[in-house]
């Protein structure tokens, strides 16, 4: 998806906010203006409330329709029980779960990063899912994964990464209901190691641990065993499983585990504040693995943007189980996050290169605004009122205003004018690549008979509300056919950054301090 340059009002007001410092009149002129934004924030947060609820709502509908396994009160005419034999092979119940996009694979890595995106989400903005309704349906979903993945994990030191045969699988088009092809179970092992996989999923299982803690004690601590025991499985053997599984590489090829490993003993840290977890992505481990002064960005492959913004998190709140050596591991972690926020303001004298005019190039403008949403709202909540990029000044605001501008984009004010969010507004993709979707309902198609419906001249018979596609070349042109799989297909990883980037939307927040 690309996103989109600035969408609101101009920056005149912004531009008062440079306050003379050396003054104690200055002091309070900016102490005042500080007032003044925290109302304009309200406003912003009141702007697109109703934007956010509805596409909230569409998300968590997409999400049930990327389920296997047994539906339960199932709402949705064309989805059924499908998958249900998944792990019979190894005597294991891996039924549930989410198809990672219009295939019918189960790719472990993007489904873990789903669970540990959505984890963050309702940890951070779980008022405001509860305000709409939507919490339920938020640990419903994720509970939905997480049952998955603690089958998936059977000993210390195995873990299944993936159903199905993408190879077999890509050679057909077929409702999930009906498919009858073999689904081999791959799995990593002490032999063929797979740290990043392991590691991701054990950063889903802390994550998640978090969320059910006071909801599901016995469940919580389920979770949290097993997110131990694949952390140091993870770390003990470490290799990564691209090497081990070739086949992913044409999929969800990974280009380094280390990024993983912090990640994981970050959740870890704030699920159990066991401070040999912060010793290791600090003394241990911090400049080794942090790319710190790098700003990257954020996605199921590349965890450093994330793992920058969530240890910034203690840096800005305090903790006082902190050492000094790894207080200063934290504020590495902070300026680096502070410039991946610089990166990401069109005007920023430190504006990233990955720009044509006001737009990031396509790949990472949800999760983008995501983090700078989280970035603004610790601001707000530890009082922080200025980020300095270069010698220029900006406020909470200012990265609110960005990631206002990405949603702006993808739900429609773009050039092409159409939403990239299946069902919202008049405008949206009709071809998604999506086999669910694309074959009518009381089909019974086998492997390849479903094929004429890919090929079909028609728009999907069934509307995947809620599915956020790839969106537009960088040129601004989107070709809605469902051969075009770069630009029409949809991913559960990316809706789940969506959901917390709407979620945060919802208005500013004052942020709880410890996750505990």
């Amino acid at each position: 998806m690309a996103c989109c340059g600035d969408s609101m009002e101009d920056e005149e007001n912004g531009k008062k906010m440079e306050a003379d410092q050396d003054t104690n009149k200055d002091h309070t002129k900016r102490s005042k203006l500080g007032w003044f934004w925290s109302l304009l924030l309200l406003i912003f947060g009141a702007v697109v409330i109703t934007m956010s609820v509805l596409t909230i709502l569409k998300y968590f509908d997409y999400l049930k329709k990327g389920r296997a396994g047994k539906l339960v009160n199932n709402k949705i005419v064309w989805r059924g029980d499908s998958a249900l034999h998944d792990g019979s092979e190894e005597n294991l119940d891996l039924s549930k779960g989410l198809y990672d996009a219009g295939d019918l694979m189960k790719f472990g890595f993007p489904m873990a990063f789903t669970a540990t995106v959505l984890s963050w989400a309702i940890l951070e903005y779980g008022d405001h899912m509860n305000a709409v309704k939507q919490l339920e349906h938020a640990q419903e979903s994720l509970k939905w994964i997480t049952d998955y993945l603690i089958n998936a994990h059977p000993s210390q030191n195995m873990l299944y990464i993936q159903v199905g045969d993408p190879d077999l699988d890509h050679s057909c088009w077929e409702r999930p209901e009906t498919m009858s092809e073999k689904r081999p179970l791959t799995q990593i092992n002490t032999t063929f190691p797979g740290t990043e996989v392991a590691a991701e999923t054990a950063a889903a299982m802390a994550s998640a641990s978090l969320v059910f803690r006071r909801i599901n004690s016995s469940y919580a601590n389920l979770l949290l065993m097993h997110a131990r025991q694949l952390f140091t499985f993870a770390d003990t053997y470490r290799g990564s499983y691209s090497m081990s599984v070739p086949q992913v590489q044409k999929y969800y090829n990974s280009t380094g585990y280390e990024d993983e490993l912090l990640w994981a003993a970050t959740w870890l840290y704030h699920a159990t504040r066991d401070r040999s977890y912060l010793e290791y992505v600090t003394d241990i481990n911090g400049q080794a693995f942090a790319n710190w002064g790098i700003p990257t960005w954020f996605s199921w492959d590349n965890k450093h943007a994330g793992l920058q913004v969530l240890l910034s998190r203690i840096n800005i709140f305090g903790s006082e189980d902190v050492s000094e050596t790894e207080n200063l591991g934290l504020q590495m972690y902070r300026r680096t996050a502070e410039s991946i926020m610089c990166g990401l303001l069109p005007d920023s004298p430190t504006a990233t290169s990955s720009r044509t005019d006001s737009k990031i190039l396509p790949q990472h403008p949800v999760a983008s605004a995501f983090l700078a949403v989280l970035y603004s709202d610790y601001m707000i909540t530890s009082g922080t009122e200025t980020l300095y990029c270069s010698g220029k000044s900006y406020q909470p605001h200012d990265l609110r205003k960005f990631a206002i501008s990405q949603v702006d984009y993808l739900l429609g004010k773009n050039p092409m004018e159409m939403s990239y969010l299946v069902g919202y507004g008049n405008n949206y993709p009709l071809y998604v690549h999506h086999r669910g979707s694309s074959i009518p309902a009381n089909a019974n198609t086998g492997c390849t008979d479903g094929f004429k419906w890919l090929e079909s001249e028609s728009p999907n018979p069934n509307v995947a509300i809620g599915a956020l596609v790839g969106g537009p070349f960088l040129n601004e042109s989107y070709i809605d056919s469902r051969n075009n799989s770069m630009q029409g297909e949809p991913t559960t990883y990316n809706s789940a950054l969506l959901v917390g980037l709407l979620s945060g939307l919802v208005t500013s927040s004052q942020m709880v301090k410890s996750y505990t």
